[in-house]
C-alpha cells in the first residue's frame, strides 16, 4: 500500500513533466504555476491542520537533546544512500568521510543515536544531486503532493533514492511495512520540527509565500549541486 501511495505521488510528478509545455507561467522554470499552486495550496492546508500542530507538539514534549538524537539516528538510517551517490560523483574522500560516519556512529554511538564521528565532514547527497553533478538540468518545478517542491530530475532523484535505499528494500522485502511507515512518519515530524521555525518566518515575510519557497527550494539545490562550494547558509533547506 505504501509503494502504491509514493508511485501515485511521483507519477502525479511525471505528468506534470510530461505536460511542462501545455501550461503558461511568469516563471519559464515552472510553466505549469497555476497547477503546482494549487497542489501547493493543498499541501499547506495539510501541513496547518496536522502537521505544523504535531510538530509543534513533538518539540514541547520531547527535550531537545531526545530530538537530536533522533535527528542523528535518522541521518544514520541514510548513510548507505548517501555512500552510494558519494561513489556515483566520484568523490572518494565523501565516500570514505560517510562510511567511516556511518561505522562509527553505528558501532560507538549506539547506533546513530549519537554522533560521536562529529569531527569528520557529513554531507547529505541524493540521487537529484548526483544527476546534477553530470550537468541534468533541473526541468521543471513541480509540487508533489504531500512531498512538497521539487522539479523534474530531483523527482526521479528521489524514486530512485526511495526504492533503491538498503533498509526500504529489507523492510518491504520482508513485510514489515508498519516499521517502513514509522520511519516515514518519523522522519517527516522531525523534519517538520527542524523547519519550524523557518518556515514561519518564510510565510510571514513573503509577499507571496508560493513563489517564496519555490526561490528557496531552487537556490538550495543549486548549492547542493555544487557542494556548497558558495555560502548557502542562509538559504532556508526546505527539502
Amino acid at each position: 500500500m505504501l509503494h502504491k501511495f509514493f508511485t501515485l505521488s511521483l507519477a502525479v510528478g511525471a505528468s506534470l513533466f510530461l505536460t511542462a509545455c501545455a501550461g503558461t507561467s511568469g516563471d519559464p522554470s515552472d510553466p505549469m504555476e497555476g497547477f503546482n499552486r494549487g497542489i501547493f495550496k493543498f499541501n499547506d492546508t495539510v501541513d496547518t491542520a496536522v502537521l505544523e500542530p504535531v510538530a509543534r507538539g513533538y518539540r514541547a514534549a520531547v527535550p531537545d537533546p531526545a530530538r537530536k538524537g533522533v535527528r542523528n539516528f535518522l541521518k544514520n538510517l541514510k548513510s548507505p544512500t548517501v555512500i552510494a551517490n558519494e561513489v556515483l560523483q566520484g568523490d572518494v574522500k565523501g565516500a570514505a568521510n560517510a562510511t567511516t560516519r556511518m561505522l562509527v556512529n553505528t558501532l560507538v554511538g549506539v547506533g546513530g543515536l549519537f554522533d560521536v564521528a562529529s569531527e569528520i565532514e557529513a554531507s547529505d547527497e541524493d540521487f537529484g544531486q548526483t544527476l546534477g553533478s553530470y550537468g541534468i538540468g533541473s526541468g521543471p518545478y513541480v509540487v508533489l503532493p504531500f512531498f512538497g517542491p521539487s522539479n523534474a530530475r530531483d523527482t526521479v532523484g528521489l524514486a530512485v533514492d526511495t526504492f533503491t535505499d538498503p533498509l526500504n528494500m529489507w523492510l518491504s522485502n520482508t513485510d514489515r511495512d508498519g516499521w517502513l511507515i514509522a520511519r516515514i512518519g518519523v522522519s517527516t515530524v522531525d523534519k517538520r520540527e527542524e523547519l519550524l521555525d523557518v518556515l514561519a518566518d518564510l510565510k510571514k515575510n513573503s509577499v507571496d509565500y508560493y513563489a517564496a519557497v519555490r526561490s528557496a527550494y531552487g537556490q538550495r539545490r543549486d548549492a547542493q549541486i555544487r557542494d556548497n562550494k558558495t555560502d548557502d547558509s542562509a538559504l532556508p533547506d526546505i527539502q
